[in-house]
């Protein structure tokens, strides 16, 4: 179900149709407005300006985020790659304990 939702980006109103609840369309666009605000206060941009270099500096976290996830996926995969082994070893070392056991 779509949500219509209406918030203040850099004084201005905007009203979004999404699939995400009010709340989260909230929080996105509170985040893109702090962005916007201190972009604006560091360079005294115009408003355009100031959209596209919040844009950049959105962009840049993004692609950072992607990045760091990228290398945990990663990591996680080396994690479950090595679980695997061990377990294939531990089953392995149970056989021969048991073999072991049998030739007493």
């Amino acid at each position: 179900m779509d949500h219509r939702v209406t918030v203040t980006i850099c004084g201005n109103e905007y009203t979004f149709l999404a699939e995400e609840d009010s709340d989260y369309v909230e929080r996105v666009a509170a985040y893109v407005d702090r962005k916007m605000t201190e972009t604006r206060e560091a360079t005294r941009a115009g408003t355009t300006d100031v959209a596209v270099l919040a844009a950049v500096n959105l962009a840049d976290e993004l692609f950072k985020a992607q990045e760091i996830a990228e290398n945990l996926r990663a990591q996680l995969k080396d994690y479950l790659d090595e679980a695997s082994r061990c377990k294939s070893e531990i089953s392995e070392l149970k056989r021969e304990i048991f073999k072991l056991q049998n030739q007493r």
